[in-house]
Protein backbone atom coordinates (compact mmCIF):
# COMPACT_ATOMS: atom_id res chain seq x y z
CA UNK A 1 0.00 0.00 0.00
CA UNK A 2 1.27 3.24 -1.24
CA UNK A 3 -0.40 5.51 1.27
CA UNK A 4 -2.15 4.45 4.47
CA UNK A 5 -4.68 6.57 6.02
CA UNK A 6 -4.04 8.65 9.43
CA UNK A 7 -6.42 7.03 11.90
CA UNK A 8 -9.81 5.72 11.65
CA UNK A 9 -11.72 8.81 9.44
CA UNK A 10 -11.71 12.08 8.19
CA UNK A 11 -8.41 14.17 9.94
CA UNK A 12 -11.12 17.80 9.97
CA UNK A 13 -14.85 17.64 9.47
CA UNK A 14 -17.51 20.22 9.78
CA UNK A 15 -17.56 20.00 13.64
CA UNK A 16 -14.15 20.51 14.06
CA UNK A 17 -14.43 24.54 12.68
CA UNK A 18 -15.66 27.04 14.77
CA UNK A 19 -18.52 29.78 14.37
CA UNK A 20 -16.33 32.16 12.44
CA UNK A 21 -16.30 35.73 12.57
CA UNK A 22 -16.44 37.73 9.18
CA UNK A 23 -13.97 39.84 9.09
CA UNK A 24 -17.12 42.23 6.73
CA UNK A 25 -19.03 41.78 9.90
CA UNK A 26 -20.83 38.58 8.74
CA UNK A 27 -20.07 34.89 9.67
CA UNK A 28 -20.55 31.17 9.30
CA UNK A 29 -22.12 29.51 11.77
CA UNK A 30 -22.87 25.85 11.39
CA UNK A 31 -20.35 25.34 8.69
CA UNK A 32 -21.45 22.75 5.87
CA UNK A 33 -18.40 21.29 5.09
CA UNK A 34 -14.45 21.67 4.92
CA UNK A 35 -12.09 20.42 2.54
CA UNK A 36 -9.11 20.74 -0.38
CA UNK A 37 -6.56 22.64 2.16
CA UNK A 38 -3.35 24.11 1.38
CA UNK A 39 -0.37 22.97 3.13
CA UNK A 40 3.05 23.99 4.15
CA UNK A 41 5.42 23.09 7.48
CA UNK A 42 7.44 25.75 9.52
CA UNK A 43 9.27 24.76 12.21
CA UNK A 44 7.40 22.83 14.60
CA UNK A 45 3.94 23.22 12.68
CA UNK A 46 2.29 22.21 9.99
CA UNK A 47 -0.32 24.73 8.86
CA UNK A 48 -3.26 24.35 6.65
CA UNK A 49 -5.50 27.11 4.82
CA UNK A 50 -9.23 25.29 4.71
CA UNK A 51 -11.63 26.05 2.17
CA UNK A 52 -14.95 26.24 4.25
CA UNK A 53 -18.15 26.32 3.35
CA UNK A 54 -21.45 27.66 4.76
CA UNK A 55 -25.10 26.77 4.59
CA UNK A 56 -25.47 29.24 1.15
CA UNK A 57 -22.88 27.46 -0.10
CA UNK A 58 -20.40 30.79 0.22
CA UNK A 59 -16.69 30.17 0.90
CA UNK A 60 -14.60 31.08 3.29
CA UNK A 61 -10.59 30.56 3.27
CA UNK A 62 -9.89 29.38 6.68
CA UNK A 63 -6.06 28.86 8.69
CA UNK A 64 -5.22 26.14 10.85
CA UNK A 65 -2.28 24.63 12.88
CA UNK A 66 -0.96 21.14 13.55
CA UNK A 67 1.22 20.86 16.37
CA UNK A 68 1.89 17.89 18.49
CA UNK A 69 -0.67 16.20 17.03
CA UNK A 70 -2.95 19.19 18.10
CA UNK A 71 -5.34 20.70 15.75
CA UNK A 72 -6.56 24.40 16.17
CA UNK A 73 -8.54 26.71 13.68
CA UNK A 74 -8.57 30.09 13.40
CA UNK A 75 -11.68 31.69 14.70
CA UNK A 76 -11.23 34.09 12.05
CA UNK A 77 -11.88 34.20 7.94
CA UNK A 78 -8.15 34.79 6.02
CA UNK A 79 -8.34 38.53 4.76
CA UNK A 80 -7.80 39.27 1.21
CA UNK A 81 -5.73 42.86 0.90
CA UNK A 82 -6.20 44.21 -2.82
CA UNK A 83 -9.37 42.71 -3.98
CA UNK A 84 -10.73 46.03 -4.30
CA UNK A 85 -8.01 46.57 -7.07
CA UNK A 86 -9.32 42.89 -8.73
CA UNK A 87 -12.84 43.95 -8.41
CA UNK A 88 -12.07 47.73 -9.79
CA UNK A 89 -14.05 48.56 -13.45
CA UNK A 90 -11.07 48.56 -15.23
CA UNK A 91 -10.91 44.95 -14.85
CA UNK A 92 -14.41 43.63 -15.60
CA UNK A 93 -14.17 40.85 -13.00
CA UNK A 94 -16.80 40.58 -11.10
CA UNK A 95 -15.54 38.39 -7.76
CA UNK A 96 -17.74 35.06 -6.68
CA UNK A 97 -15.27 33.17 -4.92
CA UNK A 98 -12.07 32.34 -3.61
CA UNK A 99 -11.11 28.54 -3.37
CA UNK A 100 -8.82 25.50 -3.55
CA UNK A 101 -5.75 27.43 -2.18
CA UNK A 102 -1.61 25.83 -2.77
CA UNK A 103 1.00 26.94 -0.91
CA UNK A 104 4.39 27.15 -2.08
CA UNK A 105 7.41 28.32 0.05
CA UNK A 106 10.01 30.13 -2.22
CA UNK A 107 13.00 31.16 -0.54
CA UNK A 108 12.14 33.29 3.25
CA UNK A 109 7.99 34.34 1.00
CA UNK A 110 4.92 32.20 1.49
CA UNK A 111 2.87 32.41 -1.85
CA UNK A 112 -0.72 30.77 -2.03
CA UNK A 113 -2.21 30.09 -5.67
CA UNK A 114 -5.75 30.17 -5.49
CA UNK A 115 -8.51 29.66 -7.80
CA UNK A 116 -11.04 32.73 -7.76
CA UNK A 117 -14.39 32.43 -9.82
CA UNK A 118 -15.49 35.32 -11.59
CA UNK A 119 -18.44 36.14 -13.93
CA UNK A 120 -16.06 35.32 -17.23
CA UNK A 121 -15.37 32.33 -15.72
CA UNK A 122 -12.03 31.02 -13.26
CA UNK A 123 -8.97 32.51 -13.05
CA UNK A 124 -5.53 31.87 -11.15
CA UNK A 125 -4.47 34.77 -8.39
CA UNK A 126 -1.48 34.50 -6.56
CA UNK A 127 -0.72 35.73 -3.36
CA UNK A 128 1.84 36.26 -0.95
CA UNK A 129 0.91 35.59 2.76
CA UNK A 130 2.72 37.03 5.50
CA UNK A 131 6.01 35.75 7.48
CA UNK A 132 5.32 32.04 9.25
CA UNK A 133 6.07 33.81 12.78
CA UNK A 134 4.34 36.96 11.89
CA UNK A 135 1.35 34.92 13.43
CA UNK A 136 -0.54 32.04 15.28
CA UNK A 137 -1.02 30.50 11.65
CA UNK A 138 1.73 31.06 9.39
CA UNK A 139 0.79 34.37 8.45
CA UNK A 140 -2.12 32.65 6.54
CA UNK A 141 -4.76 35.29 7.70
CA UNK A 142 -3.56 37.82 5.49
CA UNK A 143 -2.95 37.20 1.83
CA UNK A 144 -2.12 40.33 -0.39
CA UNK A 145 -2.63 40.21 -3.76
CA UNK A 146 0.47 39.79 -6.19
CA UNK A 147 -1.18 39.36 -9.82
CA UNK A 148 -4.29 37.35 -11.72
CA UNK A 149 -3.91 35.53 -14.91
CA UNK A 150 -6.21 37.40 -17.02
CA UNK A 151 -5.73 35.49 -20.08
CA UNK A 152 -7.76 32.20 -20.12
CA UNK A 153 -9.81 30.46 -17.87
CA UNK A 154 -8.00 27.65 -16.00
CA UNK A 155 -7.49 26.23 -12.44
CA UNK A 156 -5.30 23.86 -10.24
CA UNK A 157 -2.16 26.25 -10.40
CA UNK A 158 1.11 25.80 -8.25
CA UNK A 159 4.13 27.43 -8.02
CA UNK A 160 7.36 25.44 -8.40
CA UNK A 161 9.20 26.10 -4.64
CA UNK A 162 12.15 27.87 -6.16
CA UNK A 163 13.33 29.09 -9.37
CA UNK A 164 14.27 26.85 -12.76
CA UNK A 165 16.94 28.90 -14.64
CA UNK A 166 16.21 31.96 -13.25
CA UNK A 167 12.63 32.16 -13.80
CA UNK A 168 9.42 31.20 -11.40
CA UNK A 169 7.38 28.62 -12.82
CA UNK A 170 4.08 27.01 -12.49
CA UNK A 171 1.77 24.51 -12.83
CA UNK A 172 -2.10 24.80 -14.07
CA UNK A 173 -4.61 23.62 -16.13
CA UNK A 174 -7.11 25.54 -18.79
CA UNK A 175 -10.34 24.51 -18.66
CA UNK A 176 -12.54 23.78 -21.69
CA UNK A 177 -16.40 24.05 -21.54
CA UNK A 178 -18.27 21.15 -20.04
CA UNK A 179 -21.60 20.19 -21.35
CA UNK A 180 -24.94 21.90 -19.72
CA UNK A 181 -24.94 19.05 -16.60
CA UNK A 182 -21.28 19.26 -15.82
CA UNK A 183 -18.60 22.61 -15.09
CA UNK A 184 -15.36 23.67 -17.42
CA UNK A 185 -12.79 21.18 -16.64
CA UNK A 186 -9.65 19.96 -18.42
CA UNK A 187 -7.55 17.27 -19.72
CA UNK A 188 -4.20 18.96 -19.68
CA UNK A 189 -1.62 20.57 -17.22
CA UNK A 190 0.63 23.21 -18.65
CA UNK A 191 3.32 24.73 -17.79
CA UNK A 192 4.20 28.52 -17.26
CA UNK A 193 6.72 30.93 -16.38
CA UNK A 194 7.82 34.63 -15.50
CA UNK A 195 10.50 36.83 -14.30
CA UNK A 196 8.51 38.60 -11.59
CA UNK A 197 5.15 36.56 -10.76
CA UNK A 198 2.98 38.95 -12.58
CA UNK A 199 3.31 38.50 -16.10
CA UNK A 200 3.42 34.56 -17.44
CA UNK A 201 3.38 33.07 -20.82
CA UNK A 202 0.42 31.07 -21.98
CA UNK A 203 2.28 27.97 -21.20
CA UNK A 204 2.58 24.95 -23.24
CA UNK A 205 0.79 20.99 -22.48
CA UNK A 206 3.12 18.71 -20.91
CA UNK A 207 1.20 16.21 -19.72
CA UNK A 208 -2.75 14.91 -20.69
CA UNK A 209 -5.47 13.12 -19.30
CA UNK A 210 -5.64 9.17 -20.68
CA UNK A 211 -8.82 8.24 -22.37
CA UNK A 212 -10.35 5.30 -20.90
CA UNK A 213 -8.18 5.11 -17.97
CA UNK A 214 -8.20 6.32 -14.13
CA UNK A 215 -7.12 10.04 -15.03
CA UNK A 216 -9.21 10.98 -18.43
CA UNK A 217 -9.17 14.07 -17.29
CA UNK A 218 -6.80 16.26 -14.99
CA UNK A 219 -5.29 18.84 -12.84
CA UNK A 220 -2.23 19.68 -10.29
CA UNK A 221 -2.11 18.87 -6.75
CA UNK A 222 -0.28 20.26 -4.27
CA UNK A 223 3.11 21.98 -5.47
CA UNK A 224 5.77 19.92 -6.36
CA UNK A 225 8.74 18.98 -4.45
CA UNK A 226 12.35 18.95 -5.17
CA UNK A 227 13.93 15.09 -4.99
CA UNK A 228 17.35 13.65 -6.87
CA UNK A 229 15.11 11.97 -9.06
CA UNK A 230 12.83 14.92 -10.18
CA UNK A 231 10.24 16.92 -9.63
CA UNK A 232 7.64 15.09 -7.55
CA UNK A 233 4.08 16.16 -8.20
CA UNK A 234 0.83 14.80 -7.25
CA UNK A 235 -2.16 14.98 -9.54
CA UNK A 236 -5.55 14.22 -9.16
CA UNK A 237 -7.17 12.78 -12.11
CA UNK A 238 -10.62 12.32 -13.21
CA UNK A 239 -12.37 8.75 -14.42
CA UNK A 240 -15.41 9.77 -16.43
CA UNK A 241 -16.15 6.75 -18.30
CA UNK A 242 -18.39 5.00 -15.64
CA UNK A 243 -21.51 7.53 -16.88
CA UNK A 244 -23.41 7.95 -13.66
CA UNK A 245 -20.35 9.40 -11.21
CA UNK A 246 -17.17 10.91 -12.29
CA UNK A 247 -14.65 8.96 -9.78
CA UNK A 248 -11.44 11.61 -8.66
CA UNK A 249 -8.36 9.90 -7.72
CA UNK A 250 -4.38 10.40 -7.51
CA UNK A 251 -1.58 9.64 -9.33
CA UNK A 252 2.15 10.74 -9.30
CA UNK A 253 4.69 12.27 -12.06
CA UNK A 254 8.22 12.60 -12.33
CA UNK A 255 9.23 16.07 -13.97
CA UNK A 256 13.26 16.72 -14.81
CA UNK A 257 14.74 18.90 -12.69
CA UNK A 258 16.14 20.88 -15.30
CA UNK A 259 13.35 20.75 -17.84
CA UNK A 260 9.79 20.42 -16.06
CA UNK A 261 8.39 20.27 -19.61
CA UNK A 262 10.00 16.32 -19.70
CA UNK A 263 7.87 13.35 -18.25
CA UNK A 264 10.72 11.28 -16.38
CA UNK A 265 8.24 8.96 -15.05
CA UNK A 266 4.56 8.67 -14.91
CA UNK A 267 2.15 6.07 -12.39
CA UNK A 268 0.48 3.50 -14.12
CA UNK A 269 -2.26 2.71 -11.86
CA UNK A 270 -3.70 5.68 -9.32
CA UNK A 271 -1.68 6.15 -5.50
CA UNK A 272 -5.06 7.17 -3.60
CA UNK A 273 -8.69 6.46 -4.48
CA UNK A 274 -12.12 6.59 -2.94
CA UNK A 275 -12.50 3.74 -0.27
CA UNK A 276 -13.73 4.64 3.15
CA UNK A 277 -17.28 5.91 3.12
CA UNK A 278 -16.70 9.82 3.66
CA UNK A 279 -15.00 9.75 0.58
CA UNK A 280 -17.79 8.23 -1.46
CA UNK A 281 -20.68 9.74 0.56
CA UNK A 282 -21.01 13.74 0.44
CA UNK A 283 -21.53 16.62 -1.08
CA UNK A 284 -19.75 15.57 -4.74
CA UNK A 285 -19.47 11.37 -4.20
CA UNK A 286 -16.54 9.52 -4.52
CA UNK A 287 -13.38 12.32 -4.41
CA UNK A 288 -9.84 11.97 -3.36
CA UNK A 289 -8.78 15.65 -4.32
CA UNK A 290 -5.19 16.54 -3.01
CA UNK A 291 -4.59 19.84 -2.48
CA UNK A 292 -1.83 20.26 0.32
CA UNK A 293 1.39 17.79 1.55
CA UNK A 294 3.89 18.29 4.25
CA UNK A 295 7.22 16.49 4.23
CA UNK A 296 9.44 15.68 7.19
CA UNK A 297 12.74 16.92 6.50
CA UNK A 298 14.52 18.76 3.46
CA UNK A 299 18.22 19.17 2.82
CA UNK A 300 19.98 22.77 2.59
CA UNK A 301 20.14 23.18 -1.15
CA UNK A 302 15.85 22.25 -0.84
CA UNK A 303 15.90 18.33 -1.69
CA UNK A 304 13.36 16.03 0.41
CA UNK A 305 15.35 13.07 0.66
CA UNK A 306 14.15 9.76 -0.21
CA UNK A 307 13.73 8.60 2.84
CA UNK A 308 11.24 11.51 4.05
CA UNK A 309 7.68 11.47 5.18
CA UNK A 310 5.13 12.42 3.54
CA UNK A 311 1.95 13.79 4.68
CA UNK A 312 -0.87 14.24 2.03
CA UNK A 313 -3.87 16.71 2.75
CA UNK A 314 -6.92 15.83 0.79
CA UNK A 315 -10.62 16.86 0.11
CA UNK A 316 -12.83 13.87 0.59
CA UNK A 317 -16.56 14.08 -1.13
CA UNK A 318 -15.81 18.43 -1.05
CA UNK A 319 -17.12 17.35 2.25
CA UNK A 320 -14.39 16.79 4.88
CA UNK A 321 -10.56 16.65 5.08
CA UNK A 322 -8.15 13.77 5.18
CA UNK A 323 -4.84 12.90 5.71
CA UNK A 324 -2.78 9.81 3.80
CA UNK A 325 0.90 9.13 5.37
CA UNK A 326 3.49 7.73 2.49
CA UNK A 327 7.68 8.31 1.87
CA UNK A 328 9.30 10.18 -1.00
CA UNK A 329 11.01 6.85 -1.85
CA UNK A 330 7.86 4.86 -2.28
CA UNK A 331 5.91 7.72 -4.54
CA UNK A 332 8.78 7.50 -7.05
CA UNK A 333 8.54 3.98 -6.99
CA UNK A 334 5.14 4.15 -7.86
CA UNK A 335 5.38 6.90 -10.62
CA UNK A 336 8.44 4.99 -12.25
CA UNK A 337 5.91 1.76 -12.22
Amino acid sequence: MICRRHGSGPLITRDDVPDIADSSGGGLLDATSVFNPGAFSYQDSRYLLLRVQSRGRYTMLVPAEIRDQEIRICPVNTVFAGTRELAHPSTGYQLLHIYDPRISVIGPDVFVVTAIDTERGCRLAIWQAGAPGSDRFGGLEKLTLVSVLRGRDTRNGVLFPGKIAGRYSMLHRPNVAGDADNPASGNSIVLSFSDDLRHWDEGRPILSGRPARWDERIGSGPPPIRTTAGWLHLYHGIATHFQSVNIYQAGVVLLDLEDPARIVARSTDNILEPREIWEMVGQVPNVVFPSGWTVSKTESDGTVPMDADVHIYYGAADTCVGRADTTVEELIAAARR
